[in-house]
């Protein structure tokens, strides 16, 4: 049922704070309407020590963040201030332009805290590419879950058994956090067109496949199980539908990314980087409560 293995790569976003970085990659640059994909942590930070990531735009994707342990407070161009914790969403459509900063807050940095968790690009369908910027927060009473059989599983965006989660979502998507008991099994959802397991923490059988941690797997299409082997076991299933192509003369790719940008055309890259190399508030407007910003890489 396994596809493609990967281990990804270590990405040092500064201060010492590292991810493991999935999507895209060589061997599978997106799966459904996924295109990037960062395992943060887990990171355990001193009192007075925090997350500090600057304020920094984005084109033609939305961001979803998802917490097992920590807090970050997220503010953006829209005005925009809210804190993300364990089991609730952050939702944030770049669409034509949005500039946001990740920073921790002041409570936990005071007392030292550890960060854990998944950060992911979606990239928007065509039609909606060039869409007014928005921001959702869903809390973590309203997303569905699926609990039975030593399975805690989380629905934080897409479907999957007929539950389906409020984000709203711009495309057919599959995007789970799954808990799962020593020996546990869960059968994963079939009508999805692609699917990817990343492993947390412990150890995961998917047929005669065992999947450590830090690794993905892509999976074809039809019956497909997860099991907790040697103890409980913490993974994150995506998929859905792939993106639309791009136009014809933007090659074969549906998605092009540089920096922070995804679009489907190289040219809307173009236009974003010079725009926020010259601060253009039109486009890219200054995120209020913030004077720093990350500078277009060289």
């Amino acid at each position: 049922m396994v596809t493609v293995v990967m281990d990804g790569h270590v990405k040092d976003l500064g201060d010492g704070f590292r991810v493991r970085r999935l999507l895209p990659d060589i061997a599978l640059r997106s799966v459904g309407p996924f295109v990037f994909f960062d395992h943060m942590g887990p990171v355990d930070f001193t009192p007075g020590q925090g997350l500090d990531v600057r304020p920094h735009p984005h084109i033609g994707l939305a961001t979803v963040t998802w917490l097992f342990e920590g807090a970050i407070r997220h503010r953006d161009s829209l005005g925009t201030v809210l804190d993300i914790e364990p089991g609730a969403v952050n939702w944030m459509i770049a669409g034509r332009g949005i500039v946001h900063s990740e920073r921790s807050p002041p409570r936990v940095r005071e007392a030292g805290h550890r960060l854990h968790g998944i950060q992911t690009w979606v990239g928007l369908p065509l039609a909606d590419e060039a869409m007014a910027p928005q921001f959702v927060h869903v809390p973590a009473a309203d997303v569905p879950r699926r609990r039975g059989d030593g399975a805690d599983v989380a629905v934080i965006a897409g479907d999957a058994w007929g539950l389906r989660s409020p984000v709203p979502v711009r495309s057919r998507t599959l995007y789970l956090a799954v808990n799962l008991d020593r020996e546990a099994v869960l059968a994963l959802p079939e009508n999805h067109a692609e699917r990817a397991v990343y492993c947390v923490s412990g150890r995961l059988a998917l047929g005669d496949a065992v999947l450590e941690p830090g690794r993905m797997a892509a999976l074809q299409s039809g019956p497909a199980s997860l099991r907790a082997l040697d103890g409980p076991a913490l993974a994150v299933v995506l998929g859905g539908d792939p993106l639309d192509p791009g136009p014809e003369n933007s090659s074969t790719q549906p998605r092009h990314l540089r920096w922070n940008f995804v679009a489907s055309d190289r040219a809307r890259i173009d236009v974003a980087s010079a725009a926020w190399q010259r601060q253009d508030a039109t486009m890219f407007p200054p995120v209020p409560g913030e004077t720093e910003f990350i500078p277009l890489p060289g």
